[in-house]
């Protein structure tokens, strides 16, 4: 599916192109790319440029509002004007959105046998050293890794929310309070080390 916004050009007047709403673009140059991830709480995200010198461009959901969105799912193509701000680019408008590679993730039904990481806090040691072994933002779930027993220790995305840690990497050291849940080794609380 693809979603279109039309401009309306007009040289004689103004050498920048005029959007249909009668607004100034940002410098006239449309950008594209796709989406890397956009956090609906936080309500913004990165898209990847086509064009690897560019770098990522920030996407705020008050532009996403023109065309009835508050949020984009990761693999969507946008086309957008930008504007330089301090520590990169950002969309200033979008013109098109094509969600034919986007991947949507359908929110499951709480399941009762999915443990309640903050009702375990109260079971949990101290924090310890742990190492992120892998984390799949898709499926919202990965595995940090202990310093001294190597064990796997699951953490859930909405762990590292709280603690206001949006993104990990393989290898990156953070801080943990893990409990043994039913499944085996859970983190309760991540800080960053």
């Amino acid at each position: 599916m693809r979603i279109e916004t039309h401009f309306i050009a007009d040289d004689r007047h103004d050498p920048e192109p005029r959007r249909s709403d009668g607004g100034v673009s940002s410098d006239g140059k449309v950008y594209s790319g796709v989406l890397k991830w956009f956090d609906v709480t936080r309500g913004f995200g990165f898209v990847v440029s086509d064009d690897p010198a560019i770098g990522d461009i920030l996407i705020h959901f008050s532009v996403l509002q023109p065309h009835g969105r508050r949020s984009l799912p990761e693999g969507a193509r946008v086309d957008c004007y930008a504007s330089k701000r301090d520590r990169g680019l950002q969309a200033t408008e979008i013109i098109a959105i094509d969600l034919t590679n986007a991947v949507e993730i359908v929110p499951r039904a709480r399941s009762s046998d999915r443990a309640d990481t903050s009702a375990l806090a109260g079971d949990a040691g101290p924090f310890e050293p742990v190492t992120v072994k892998w984390f799949n933002r898709l499926k919202g779930y990965g595995f940090l890794v202990r310093g001294s027993d190597s064990a796997d220790i699951f953490v859930h995305m909405e762990t590292l929310r709280r603690a206001g840690v949006i993104e990990v990497e393989p290898d990156q050291r953070l801080r943990a309070r893990v409990v043994d849940g039913q499944k085996g080794p859970l983190a309760v609380e991540v800080e960053k080390d």
